[in-house]
């Protein structure tokens, strides 16, 4: 699995579980697995919904603000990768 740097947690909200994040290189679509790395923040997941300013999104491209729904806990600075197969 080739993975490429997509973006940058930017905040984390615990209740709603979600990650807003800084898209800082290509694309990222409903559906595409990512990987969130950082000092203690190592996991793997797809992404099942995105949104910009509470509105649904299927798509989202360099220089968006995206909130996405993690399943872990991740912390500012930790990167967001796109996992694609070789």
């Amino acid at each position: 699995m080739a993975e490429k740097k997509i973006g940058e947690v930017v905040k984390f909200f615990v209740k709603p579980g979600v990650a807003a994040v800084k898209v800082t290189s290509g694309e990222l679509s409903i559906g595409d697995t990512v990987r969130y790395t950082g000092h203690t923040t190592d996991f793997e997941e797809k992404l099942d919904s995105m949104e910009i300013d509470n509105e649904q999104i299927e798509k989202a491209v360099e220089g968006d603000y995206i909130g996405v729904k993690v399943s872990d806990r991740v912390r500012p600075g930790d990167e967001m990768f796109k996992v694609t197969p070789d």
